[in-house]
């Protein structure tokens, strides 16, 4: 599921490619997931929880 999305580093990331950052893939609902560990575990939000989310930032 999470190899075929787009995936979008945080602008928050400063540009480095060692530098802590996570990554984001917008569909229909948002996944995100540690830079480094590409693989690794990906947390699932809802379109109106991630909305809910950038509207707290």
């Amino acid at each position: 599921m999470t190899q075929e999305r787009a995936w979008r580093k945080s602008s928050y990331s400063g540009g480095s490619e060692d530098g802590a950052c996570v990554e984001v893939s917008l569909s229909s609902d948002a996944l995100v997931r540690d830079s480094k560990n590409p693989s690794g575990a990906v947390l699932t939000f809802s379109s109106a929880a991630w909305k809910n989310f950038l509207e707290l930032r």
